[in-house]
């Protein structure tokens, strides 16, 4: 019986878990969805001149 009742809590931990992080990624693409509205990416750098060329 023991055994059981270290199992069921096991398996509601990792239901908690796994809930919290799909809550975590849904909030993380409403967020990315709500700041693709408001303003443009900013420019990427050029980093070809950064560096030389090697003999």
């Amino acid at each position: 019986m023991f055994a059981y009742e270290i199992a069921a809590t096991r398996r509601a931990d990792l239901i908690r878990q796994a809930d919290a992080y799909r809550q975590a990624q849904q909030a993380k693409r409403a967020r990315r969805g709500a700041a693709r509205g408001q303003e443009p990416a900013p420019a990427a750098r050029d980093d070809r001149n950064r560096f030389t060329t090697v003999a």
